[in-house]
Parts: structure tokens; sequence; C-alpha cells
């Protein structure tokens, strides 16, 4: 397993490599720019297909710093065109998108335009009665990135159950999904269901925000089965073989496309005593520990604004730097990287406490079974031949929400 590692790394770090400071601008060659017929567009750009449909309307919405038409931001574009916002709902990572990971957000005011914003991520995760109560239809638009643990497709479901509830109309204002081009991993199993995992779908899904809550609204996936009126406004210019740069870093410790590639393949880590950088410059772009023997690559988790009390702060962790490795390559795995897992839990000199006892990696991997085929020393086809079955499954549910 070391050698077959040590091969990956080297054969994708042959590859050559221009790193860019723009966060959609990393590439690894030339494109041709597209024309403005070309230029793939979220939902939200569509504003002739939505701003009749809230005229005259109390509106909410669910939104964060990814929410933008161009560079201005949906609040500010809405009330410029008139439309009356009663209040924001915020996920995490803010309204702003500026906190830390995990971190309980207050309610407050949004001191540009003057707007209450309650968080539906701290004391609550859906909305009650005295938030909707005044509200005529609630606006979701925010980037996802096609991760099943990735918490803002779970914001979304517990905001179409409220609104289902109290009988109010949801649109989702669709976006490109920067991992929709493969489905793979284990797919979550009823007794793992979490805030990081709420639907039987593989860990990485292909489907934009807007084709998964059309699904999770078909397939009644939402308490006791319950459905809500859903209005989903498409992408244009986009399928799923588009492969989409985000124009701004969905969250703090994912702050490149590179991170955005890795994140399904290291995420599993944030289970175990394997540190994924957070604290570090590089979050999502390496992984170690001080007790992994394995790597030459070392660094020190401090805290910063994306962690404040990152795994192994002020520890000297050892490990493997993934911040160099080409775009290209990773575009074109189309899979999860099991190989970093698997040698990670070989080298890992304290086997028996290398995952968390909270029991955190079974609700990531939405199963027990990826950590008894570890602990088995299964290989990486025979894990994979395990998925096959449900990824199998779920296709044929996902096929009937394409857009």
């Amino acid at each position: 397993m070391v050698v077959k590692l040590k091969i990956i790394v080297a054969i994708l770090l042959a590859i050559p490599f221009s790193g860019c400071t723009q966060f959609h601008a990393q590439s690894n060659h030339r494109a041709t720019k597209p024309t403005a017929d070309q230029v793939v567009k979220p939902g939200a750009w569509n504003t002739e297909a939505y701003l009749p449909f809230l005229e005259g309307k109390k509106v909410a919405l669910m939104v964060n710093h990814s929410s933008l038409i161009g560079e201005t931001h949906l609040v500010d574009s809405l009330l410029s065109q008139g439309v009356q916002i009663v209040r924001i709902f915020a996920p995490e990572h803010g309204f702003r998108g500026d906190a830390a990971d995990g971190e309980h957000i207050a309610d407050g005011r949004d001191p540009r335009s003057g707007l209450p914003v309650i968080s539906l991520y701290g004391k609550k995760k859906k909305p009650g009665k005295e938030e909707l109560e005044d509200i005529d239809v609630v606006v979701f638009d925010i980037q996802d990135v096609g991760a099943r643990f990735y918490t803002f497709t779970s914001a979304l479901s517990y905001l179409m159950e409220a609104c289902a509830e109290f009988k109010l109309p949801v649109m989702v204002l669709d976006r490109p999904n920067p991992l929709g081009f493969y489905i793979d991993g284990p797919v979550l199993e009823p007794e793992f269901q979490s805030y990081v995992g709420l639907h039987p779908v593989p860990v990485v899904y292909g489907m934009t925000i807007g084709e998964w809550a059309s699904m999770v609204n078909g397939e009644g996936w939402l308490r006791d089965g319950i459905k809500c009126s859903l209005t989903v406004i498409e992408c244009r210019n986009y399928d799923h073989n588009t492969r989409y740069e985000l124009p701004v870093p969905p969250s703090p410790n994912l702050p490149n496309m590179r991170a955005i590639y890795l994140y399904p393949s290291l995420c599993f880590f944030e289970g175990t005593q394997i540190s994924v950088g957070r604290g570090t410059d590089i979050p999502f772009q390496c992984f170690g520990a001080p007790d992994l023997e394995y790597g030459d690559f070392y660094f020190t988790p401090q805290p910063n604004a994306g962690s404040k009390y990152p795994p192994h702060r002020d520890e000297k962790c050892r490990g493997v730097d993934l911040s160099k490795m080409p775009l290209d390559s990773l575009r074109s795995q189309n899979r999860l990287n099991l190989s970093f897992l698997l040698t990670a839990y070989e080298h890992y000199s304290d086997k028996p406490s290398f995952f968390l006892k909270t029991g955190y990696f079974e609700k990531l991997a939405g199963t027990a079974e990826l950590r008894k085929q570890l602990q088995a020393g299964m290989t990486e086809s025979a894990i994979r031949a395990s998925w096959k079955p449900g990824i199998d499954s779920f296709k044929q549910i996902r096929k009937k929400y394409l857009l």
C-alpha cells in the first residue's frame, strides 16, 4: 500500500502545474473564454423567471455569501427590484459565510440592509411558527458542493419540512454542482442519519441542489412523508459533464477548487485521529497526525478564522501534502480516493484509537461497514464492490429528477 500511494502521488505531482491566486481561475490549461451564451448561469441570474412570482409577496430568504448574481448579493438585487424581504435565515458558517466550522451562530441583523437574520445553525435547525407566520414564500439560494456531509442540503431539508408544515411554498434558485460529474461512496443507512447525512444517498450524489430538493420531496424523505410546494429555477448552460469552478469559496475550510475536489475523500478523517489541515493555510489539502508513521510533510495546526479549535492544536503532525496536486488530475479521477484512508489506517501507530469514540466516522460514512472493512484489511476494490448495489439503486432514483 505504501508503494501504491507513493506511485499515485508521484504521477499526479509529475503533471505540470500552474498555480493561480484567484479561486475561480485555478486550472492546468488555458481555456477559451466562453461567449455570453455559453457562460454557466445559476438560477438566481434568471430573474425574469422568478421576480413575477415574488411580486407583492412577503419573502424570507435562506442565503449566505455565495448567493450572488454576478458580483451582487441576491438580497441587494431583490431589494433594488422592490421585493419585500421580511427576514433572512442563515445556515452553518452564517449569513456572511465566515464563521468557523461547527460554530453556533446567533441571531442578528444585517448591517447593510437592516434585515433581521435568524440563525438555523444554533439553538434551532428549522424555523418555527414565529419565523414563518408572516411569510408568503421562502427562497433558498446557497452554493452546495455535492457531498452528503456538507450541511447546506440538511439545512434545505429542514427548511422544506417547516414550510410543508405551515403550507408555505419554497423556491430553490438552482446552482451548479462542482462535483456533479460523478457518483460514489456508500449510501446512508437510516440508523446513521444525522445533520451530516439525512437521506439515503451516496457520499457524492451528482445532483444540483435543485435536483436534490426535488428528489427529497418526490421520494417522501421529509418527516412523515410530508411534501412542500416546491419550485426550482434552473441553471442555464449547465449539465452534469460541466466542470464548474466556483466564483467564491463556499465555506472557510474549502478555500479553493482543490480542497473541494479532495473534500469527499478526506472528510472521512474527521471521524478519526487524522487531521485534514484545519488550522493551517491548506485545509482539506493535506492529512496527518502526531502518531501517523507515514509521509514527509509536517504541519502544526493553530487556531484561525476557519477553525477555532483545530484537531491536534499545537502538535506537530506528520503526513502528506496534497496542495500541489493538479486540478485536471483530480477532476479526471471521477471517484473518491480511498488510498488516503487505507494508507493512514495502515500506518497509524495506535490502531485501537484511530477512530473517534464518538461514532462520528460512522455518521460521515453513513454506515458501520466501512470501519469494519478497514479494520479487516479489505482492499479498495473489495470495498468499492460493496458500494455498487446501493449506488446502482440510487442512480435509478436520481435519474427521475435530473434537469
